[in-house]
């Protein structure tokens, strides 16, 4: 027992062993707490995780589908041209494309004149 005070001696002793009980416990629970935050803190990021992989997979499938709709409705004359200047987009192998094509059209017209009597 303490020593003799205005107090009770059992009330002393009763106090300082409660403050000791709750100095002994204060290490256990705050390690508790830590290892809740923390699994709870892993949990947010695996569910971040599977948020994100879901989101790149509506992106990729969108990108996919609007590809196949750009392919879908290409004009049937100019399909090589504008598949080519898609997959590279060389803007100088269209224009080659366009002037074989007014060359082969400007040759036809000068046959199609030839062949016509009295042209």
């Amino acid at each position: 027992m303490a020593d003799p005070t205005l107090v009770n001696g059992q009330i002393t002793d009763a106090v300082t062993q409660t403050n000791v009980k709750i100095l002994a416990d204060a290490p256990g629970q705050a390690l508790a707490t830590l290892y809740q935050v923390m699994a709870h803190t892993v949990g947010i990021g695996m569910q971040n995780a599977t948020s994100a992989q879901q989101n790149g997979t509506t992106l990729g499938q969108a990108a996919a589908t609007q590809g196949v709709n750009l392919i879908y409705t290409l004009d049937v004359a100019a399909d090589a041209v504008s598949t080519q200047e898609i997959l590279t987009g060389n803007s100088l192998a269209q224009e080659l494309a366009s002037l074989n094509a007014a060359l082969a059209s400007s040759q036809q017209t000068v046959k199609t004149a030839q062949s016509t009597p009295g042209g």
